[in-house]
């Protein structure tokens, strides 16, 4: 199995208002991402963070293998929730992945 963690900073000038309706987009996203792409057995994204935290969400996810890692990067779903809901709205972006 493969597994592909991603944490995120939203960018910081975002009202907690404004970054709570984003982390929820972004987790329904994602999420919604689940049956829809080949080779993709799981996806979870955690919103809540404890205090703690330095960053503000965490994509957890699993794969079948490294191929399907490789086209679940460029399928037009995952583009377009992407493109359209984490890019805009994160000033940082930290990936592991890795064989579980």
């Amino acid at each position: 199995m493969t597994r592909h963690i991603i944490l995120w900073k939203l960018k910081d000038e975002l009202t907690e208002v404004q970054k709570a309706q984003i982390k929820k987009e972004i987790k329904e996203g994602l999420e919604g991402l689940a049956g829809k792409i080949p080779g993709l057995l799981s996806i979870t994204v955690n919103t809540e963070g404890l205090p703690s935290s330095n960053v503000d969400l965490m994509l957890d996810s699993s794969f079948d293998s490294p191929e399907s890692l490789k086209g679940y990067s460029v399928h037009p779903e995952h583009v377009a929730v992407a493109n359209g809901r984490v890019r805009p709205y994160t000033s940082g972006r930290y990936c592991l992945d890795f064989e579980d």
